[in-house]
């Protein structure tokens, strides 16, 4: 018997092993990638709200159509260990699987895809393109792009049915840790980073998608 119906699982750093905006800083040199890690590192670890900081790291990076694809590459490629295995495992013994990041979509859903999520069990952060293919913004509204965004859309996934409980909840980062009350569990994957903050407040410390299996299939 499942120990839970349903599982949300985190990207950057937990399914795949990439901060996908700091990927994207990286290719426009080493003092802007120094600046977008360091943002990125004090709103993971819950020093500054993710609403201060999002828009800022993209409106710095401006991302294009190319490097979004060149970073769902990187998804593909960093993709955790047994990761493909445990979702299936966990799939077809009858759970229901979303996965819920403050990631740029369109660079998620390729390896979304590959790993047999339907578009509608991606929810992540959308954004717009000039036809020339340059960054032209956020969709909004960007609920993933702001500190209570993931409490929110797990929430209303819960309330349409989308997402039924007992509900496992599973990331790395501070805006994870934001679904303690919201999840029955909130497991800290510590995979890839490990975060003394979000471990913290953990029911559980998972170090990979094996562990992850097991706390699911019981």
């Amino acid at each position: 018997m499942l120990a839970f119906a349903s599982v949300v699982i985190d990207v950057d750093s937990t399914l795949c092993g990439v901060e996908g905006i700091d990927f994207l800083a990286e290719r426009r040199g080493p003092e802007v990638a120094r600046k977008i890690i360091e943002l990125t590192d004090r709103a993971m670890k819950g020093e500054i709200p993710l609403e201060s900081v999002y828009a800022r790291r993209l409106s710095i990076v401006r991302p294009g159509s190319d490097d979004i694809r060149v970073l769902a590459q990187a998804y593909v490629e960093s993709l955790a260990p047994g990761a493909a295995q445990s979702i299936a495992a966990v799939r077809a013994a009858g759970a229901r699987l979303a996965l819920v990041s403050g990631g740029i979509l369109q660079a998620i859903l390729p390896i979304a895809r590959d790993l047999g999520f339907a578009a509608s069990d991606v929810h992540a952060v959308s954004i717009r393109f000039a036809p020339d293919g340059a960054y032209a913004g956020i969709d909004e509204p960007a609920l993933l792009a702001t500190q209570r965004g993931k409490p929110e859309v797990v929430s209303e996934l819960l309330e349409s049915g989308a997402l039924v409980r007992p509900l496992l909840a599973v990331g790395d980062g501070a805006t994870d840790a934001m679904l303690v009350g919201v999840a029955d569990t909130f497991a800290a994957y510590t995979g890839f980073a490990r975060r003394e903050s979000v471990v913290a407040k953990a029911d559980v410390e998972l170090r990979s998608f094996d562990e992850l299996k097991r706390q699911v299939l019981g």
